[in-house]
């Protein structure tokens, strides 16, 4: 290979790169508009520190997990705090491998959001950059730097092209894992249960968009190299994404008879994650195919997750492990078996595909499973009830809105019954017109309370002038009400 080429080459892993991590503003946008905005701040934060504490756990300890010398096919054992005496390709595939890294953690976030724990959540993202995702990363795609598979799922022949298993699957399963542990929020289920709407449906969309934008690096950079097959990749990409929203939009509009804002978006990010683990091998056709059942599991998942009560947030579970496990499973079902490059058959294929699924399973859901459950016994993964009502922005992090400051000032003057100070104005904002018209609303009950006072008190003045005079008239004054009694009597009456 010529310098020029491995230069081009290097030049395309760290474009995709940074395309990957794009994403996690995607993420970030589409939780925060996803949550009640009393914990919109609380999902961005996380958001941004799962990235933080992810990739310098990756750097540190995830990489050599994944790509050193495996041993037993199992783990690696060398390359631990990256970067001594690298070459620039390695370099760049590190950074794009870090950014993947990301992407599984920031899954999470959003399917336990509005009841967890800031400093508990950044114990699960440790976890998961350290040990759940590296080690599941080398079972499949340990000994890729160097051409020859070193994990034991890699040699079986398992394919998973970008990750719909080793990154989707493995944040989904966390994910699902941790929601069941911490449990449903308060007044989501039961008797009087209701289904939160998000706060901000426009940002949730921008953020779709973002992460569909840095989807073309997730599967495009997957080739390692700028090559032929770039084209391809990237239009069965959007294909399986376009038609996985169509597919949700549908049957959600069926079902609901309505169309749902969330479907298409997460029916999209479903077909996304189910071309992923085949998208330098499947068809336009298939790719269509792979999208159109995405979107329906997704939609059937949210469904399903509902009536178990087990609250997802977001959809992450739908979106990223249903999706992922479909695309995996969906390469013997409908690729070209000349294309695997494994020399297997499609049943032979199926089963290593379900293996590695089984795999993801066992380790990102029920060993992590039993790590959440003994967490939670130390340190809680749950916020208690009255922080969760208040809402995670200020009581995890001290950071209000301004409609959270305009309810406080209005839940003080009803405590209080202080309605002489009108509340505080933020100019030229939304909330600030609401509390603008609030006080005049205020200052006009308060004008009419003083005129009735005034009324009130001119009222018992005249009334007492009138006993004055009745009782110390001379003659007998009474008075009788519509029942002949004596509703008045004066002394000399009496």
């Amino acid at each position: 290979m010529s310098y020029t080429a491995e230069l081009q080459d290097v030049s395309w892993v760290l474009l995709c790169a940074a395309l990957v991590m794009l994403m996690q503003a995607g993420f970030c946008c589409l939780e925060s508009g996803l949550v009640r905005s009393k914990n919109s701040i609380n999902v961005a934060i996380k958001n941004f520190a799962d990235f933080c504490v992810s990739g310098a756990i990756y750097w540190i300890v995830g990489f050599g997990l994944m790509f050193g010398s495996s041993v037993g096919g199992l783990f690696g054992a060398d390359e631990f705090f990256f970067g001594q005496h690298a070459d620039p390709w390695l370099m760049a595939f590190f950074l794009y491998q870090l950014v993947f890294c990301g992407t599984a953690t920031t899954i999470i976030s959003g399917a336990v959001a509005e009841r967890t724990r800031f400093a508990s959540y950044i114990v699960v993202a440790i976890l998961v950059a350290a040990i759940i995702y590296s080690i599941v990363g080398h079972w499949a795609w340990g000994g890729v730097t160097s051409g020859e598979p070193t994990g034991w799922l890699a040699k079986r022949g398992f394919i998973d092209f970008a990750g719909s298993t080793v990154v989707h699957g493995v944040g989904g399963w966390v994910a699902l894992a941790a929601v069941i542990i911490i449990g449903p929020r308060a007044g989501r289920f039961g008797k009087d249960g209701r289904n939160f709407n998000g706060n901000n449906f426009p940002l949730s969309a921008l953020g779709v968009l973002l992460i569909w934008f840095g989807w073309f690096g997730f599967n495009g950079g997957s080739t390692l190299a700028l090559n032929e097959s770039v084209a391809s990749i990237l239009v069965v990409t959007t294909l399986s994404g376009l038609f996985g929203g169509i597919a949700a939009l549908s049957l959600s509009w069926y079902v609901s008879a309505r169309p749902d804002v969330r479907a298409i978006m997460n029916g999209s990010l479903a077909g996304l994650v189910g071309i992923t683990a085949s998208a330098n091998i499947m068809t336009p056709m298939m790719a269509m195919v792979i999208g159109v059942v995405s979107g329906l599991i997704c939609v059937g998942i949210t469904i399903l997750l509902e009536r178990l009560k087990i609250d997802d947030v977001v959809g992450a579970i739908p979106v990223h492990l249903a999706a992922g496990v479909w695309g995996t499973l969906a390469i013997p079902l409908l690729s070209d078996p000349s294309t695997w490059g494994t020399g297997l058959g499609r049943s032979e294929q199926f089963l290593v595909q379900l293996t590695g699924v089984g795999a993801c399973f066992a380790w990102a859901f029920c060993f992590c499973y039993a790590l959440l459950w003994l967490i939670n016994r130390v340190m809680p993964l749950r916020v208690d009830a009255e922080t969760e009502r208040v809402g995670l922005n200020v009581a995890e992090h001290g950071a209000s809105t301004a409609i959270l400051d305009l309810l406080s000032d209005m839940e003080r003057q009803r405590l209080t019954n202080d309605f002489t100070h009108p509340i505080a104005v933020e100019p030229y904002t939304e909330v600030g017109q609401v509390a603008e018209q609030y006080n005049r609303v205020i200052e006009e009950a308060v004008r009419h309370m003083r005129n009735r006072e005034t009324t009130n008190r001119e009222l018992q003045r005249v009334s007492r002038r009138y006993e004055m005079v009745l009782n110390s008239a001379g003659e007998g004054i009474f008075g009788l009400d519509l029942n002949a009694q004596a509703s008045f009597v004066n002394p000399a009456a009496a």
